[in-house]
């Protein structure tokens, strides 16, 4: 089995007693150009770790045991970590097992066997942490396995792309034209097909509505579900890769024919047909499936983007309802034009979705953010921002266990004014699939190319 470097999973099994070595072995395998995963670096904020580090396992090339005098000493440690990892990996029964002892200090490995699966550890290569060669010898190892490598393949470069951004009076009046440009990723999907992500800097914004301006539009529209959207909150948010589109028809179909993980995929779900609108009628689940399998087949670890990831990239900087300004037209946005939000026309409502990016973009390069499709995000639905996260990950932790319903963003083609807002939230259930929801992808920026 040949891979690169950077393809190869590896899980770190330790005991919490030898945390901060295992810390130093992880950036040490970072820096060589590997994927280790360790709970205490890689676990999500809220994430149910009895849940993640199974998964993590699962998905892991190689699982390395850490082993130390201290670990080896508690009951139990050795044959749990191995029976864990073994119970997991055994469910892929076309994949070779693939385990290495590491010893962080002098200890001696015990001879344990695991009879359903003839396991000694004395008969595993080892590998000594302390001593000078150890990453050679690790690679080593490694090599009889996945080796030699292939070559790393060079870091993608990220193309520049200009684009004009335009604001808007609150008759709908555009008062400013100012030319912007983005950074852009692109992955080569298959058949010719191909997905765009802008590249989204990070920074602190104010997320959600201030209480005043809550008031307002809920006399002004008599409807109280704007206020879900307090308290307002600072929230940090980390540089990260967002689709310049909803994901289309095209590149749902190139993605849903790769094969399976988890669930099946529908891979022409939609009512209003085109290969550039919008896929829709898929439900949070299916977009888990198709992150999976373009993670899978791209290297990168795609998801779908947190709540707080979706505003900030949607505002782009500003502070207005909208991300043109203090209203939205039929000219900006694909919606149920004939309601009205401010002192802007009434406009015509298009009775279905339509081609991504025919409407101006945002000051991060991103369109159709306000209308055309619902747009899935990570988080489980939450009433209001009481203890919501401040820097910018997924909320995915449940009250009274509901996981049920999901968060989404952006408005919708038959959907009023005031569902395309910045800041409206709406949710459902996560196995709805109707012709209202669609989602875009988000991943964390590579190291990239000049």
């Amino acid at each position: 089995m040949k891979k690169a470097k950077s393809e190869i999973q590896i899980f770190l099994a330790h005991a919490s007693e030898d945390k901060q070595r295992v810390r130093e072995l992880y950036a040490a395998l970072k820096a060589r150009g590997y994927r280790p995963w360790l709970d205490e670096e890689d676990l999500i904020g809220g994430q149910n770790w009895r849940v993640a580090i199974p998964e993590a396992i699962k998905r892991c090339d190689l699982f390395i045991a850490c082993l130390s005098s201290t670990s080896i000493a508690k009951q139990g440690y050795v044959q749990r970590e191995f029976r864990l990892a073994l119970d997991l990996l055994g469910e892929r029964p076309e994949d070779q097992i693939f385990l290495i002892p590491l010893r962080l200090d002098d200890c001696r490995i015990p001879n344990i066997q695991i009879p359903q699966y003839g396991l000694n550890l004395q008969n595993y290569h080892r590998v000594d942490y302390w001593k000078e060669d150890w990453m050679e010898r690790l690679e080593q190892a490694i090599d009889t396995q996945f080796g030699p490598w292939e070559p790393e393949k060079p870091a993608p470069s990220l193309q520049l792309q200009r684009f004009q951004v335009v604001t808007v009076n609150a008759k709908g009046e555009i008062i400013n034209r100012e030319k912007q440009q983005a950074q852009y990723l692109t992955e080569n999907l298959p058949n010719g097909a191909t997905l765009e992500l802008a590249e989204i800097p990070g920074g602190t914004f104010w997320m959600g509505t201030e209480d005043a301006e809550i008031e307002r539009l809920c006399q002004k529209f008599g409807y109280n579900w704007f206020k879900r959207e307090r308290p307002q909150h600072r929230v940090t948010v980390s540089p990260f890769l967002m689709g310049k589109y909803p994901v289309t028809q095209k590149q749902w179909r190139e993605i849903a024919n790769l094969p399976k993980i988890d669930r099946d995929l529908n891979p022409d779900p939609s009512h209003f047909k085109g290969d550039n609108r919008p896929v829709e009628c898929v439900s949070w689940d299916d977009t888990v499936e198709f992150c999976q399998r373009l993670s899978q087949k791209t290297g990168k670890d795609y998801r779908l983007p947190s709540e707080a990831e979706w505003e900030y990239a949607c505002r782009a900087g500003t502070t207005t309802p909208f991300y043109f300004g203090e209203t939205i037209t039929n000219q900006l946005a694909n919606y149920h034009a004939i309601n009205i939000f401010a002192d802007e026309p009434k406009g015509k409502w298009r009775q279905e979705t339509t081609p991504v990016g025919e409407f101006p973009a945002n000051a991060f390069g991103l369109y159709d953010m306000h209308g055309n499709v619902w747009e899935w995000c990570a988080d489980t639905w939450h009433e209001n921002y009481d203890g919501a996260p401040l820097e910018g990950r997924a909320w995915t932790e449940a009250r009274n266990n509901n996981r049920s319903h999901g968060l989404v963003r952006g408005g919708f083609w038959e959907g009023t004014s005031r569902d395309c807002r910045s800041a409206y939230r709406g949710y459902n259930v996560r196995v709805n699939c109707d012709n209202t929801f669609g989602f875009r992808v988000c991943c964390v920026p590579p190291r990239v190319s000049s």
